[in-house]
């Protein structure tokens, strides 16, 4: 369902988070500011990280000052401001692996939303694809996935629920060497 709250305007990012009090009233900002990024996109694909590195996501002050950005600056938004004004909602990154797509030759198959909970149900809010918009109430994020892969119209290879949008670097385990005797 899209956001019929009123928006509530606010001067700064801290007086958003003294005057917001839950998901309706970033979701109504949302989908009163939001302006998709195309050339941040291509930006963000696959193919250009691999040559040119990790590019920062907009922090949610930055954010809140151009909100302008694709669905991983979208999801830190609302994940971080929710956790302030409503963390009840539990808030969690959700990232959905499509089949990869083509844009101008570059690579994008990563999509990123905001599952939350209320009431012992979830909802996904937080879709660049959908600004404003609250979809739920689900029994689980499988149940989301199933229908979101419907109204896309793409195959989802895998998601997961995060508590970051930053990869984590897998760490090699420290072991004892072979001849070495057990510690006791």
């Amino acid at each position: 369902m899209a956001s019929r709250h009123a928006v509530k305007e606010a001067p700064s990012y801290a007086e958003a988070l003294r005057l917001w009090h839950g998901i309706d009233d970033i979701n109504a900002w949302i989908g009163a500011h939001f302006e998709y990024d195309m050339a941040r996109a291509v930006q963000l694909s696959e193919t250009q990280r691999s040559r040119s590195g990790p590019i920062a996501i907009h922090a949610p002050e930055q954010f809140f000052l151009r909100p302008s950005g694709v669905c991983v600056d979208l999801a830190r938004f609302v994940v971080e401001t929710l956790r302030v004004v409503d963390p009840a909602r539990k808030p969690t990154y959700l990232m959905i692996e499509f089949d990869p797509v083509m844009l101008s030759g570059n690579t994008l198959r990563r999509h990123w939303v905001v599952a939350h909970r209320h009431e012992g149900r979830y909802y996904v809010s937080g879709d660049s694809k959908r600004p404003g918009h609250v979809a739920g109430p689900y029994a689980s994020v499988q149940e989301y996935i199933a229908e979101y892969a419907r109204y896309r119209g793409r195959a989802i290879v895998a998601f997961s629920e995060r508590e970051t949008y930053e990869r984590t670097m897998r760490t090699r385990a420290v072991g004892r060497e072979r001849n070495e005797p057990p510690a006791e």
